[in-house]
């Protein structure tokens, strides 16, 4: 089932009444809104005057919700999650900290090689040359440790958009302000599905970072990467302004999580096929498999 997303741009209080989110706004005309809370997957706080009570931020974790609050920037910022995900988590947790080393390694071959040729996929859609991904894709080995990743990133955002000199950096020119409030919504939507899967999403299998709670899902979120700046592509080709996150812009990349994407040689959206990454993960530290599940662009 395809969960909805709900982003609070204008001062709000959010509340509860009969398993429904109630939205009243501080105008008194504007009339309240409802909706059943089974079927949000994801709600975005990002005007600073919005008040939420506990009770249904309780029911919102219960329902496996991922809850994102935005700075003043309207940057996705925190993100909350519920403790217990999984009826079976203790088991998972435990197959996931005796998860091998050269397991974790060859989960990570295989994250780097599939990111790699989704990146390829995207710019042979734009007609550009992706010969070079390729190769350096079946080049990559066991941990990656010639780092491909980065000779093909290099690559890749050098050719990705006609803007030139344009770099990857977080705090860069636009589009960067685009992908990282995308990347923003795939973490959410990748750390959502490995809660759901019984796993942390702390204890990467690559990132290590000691400040960083979500290692795990950087690590998967990977190579559905290139899904989120097939959105920012079209931005870039079809608005004229991109310096401002405007609603029309957000409007376009909360779509992510809804996108069809092929995986397994089947079409779904893009958030069912997370769990579906993050079920094959599982099992991957289970010892019931060793191949991760990822879609092909």
């Amino acid at each position: 089932m395809i969960k909805r997303t709900l982003c609070f741009t204008a001062p709000a209080y959010l509340n509860t009444k009969n398993e429904q989110l109630v939205v009243n706004y501080p105008d008194k005309e504007q009339p309240a809104r409802k909706v059943p809370i089974e079927d949000i997957g994801y709600v975005i706080l990002e005007h600073p005057q919005i008040t939420i009570s506990n009770r249904l931020l309780e029911k919102l974790t219960f329902q496996n919700t991922a809850i994102i609050n935005c700075d003043q920037q309207h940057l996705p910022v925190g993100l909350l999650m519920p403790l217990a995900g999984n009826s079976l988590q203790n088991e998972r947790f435990r197959n996931q900290l005796d998860a091998s080393v050269p397991l974790k390694k060859n989960l990570w071959q295989q994250t780097v090689q599939m990111k790699i040729k989704n990146q390829a996929g995207l710019l042979a859609e734009r007609g550009i040359s992706y010969d070079k991904m390729l190769y350096w894709a079946g080049q990559v080995t066991s941990g990656d440790k010639m780092n491909h990743e980065a000779r093909a990133a290099a690559y890749y955002w050098s050719q990705l958009f006609e803007i030139p000199f344009f770099n990857r950096y977080r705090k860069g020119e636009p589009p960067n302000n685009l992908l990282n409030y995308g990347y923003a919504i795939l973490r959410a939507v990748c750390a959502r599905a490995l809660v759901s899967s019984g796993m942390l999403p702390t204890l990467g299998i690559h990132h290590a970072n000691k400040y960083n709670a979500y290692c795990l899902a950087d690590d998967i979120m990977e190579p559905y990467r290139p899904y989120v700046d097939m959105v920012v592509c079209y931005l870039v080709d079809n608005y004229d302004d991109i310096t401002q996150l405007t609603p029309e812009l957000k409007k376009e990349l909360l779509s992510i999580p809804a996108l069809d994407v092929i995986i397994d040689g089947k079409k779904s959206p893009l958030m069912v096929a997370m769990s579906r990454t993050t079920n094959s993960l599982h099992e991957c530290f289970a010892g019931i498999t060793r191949k991760l599940l990822y879609p092909e662009y």
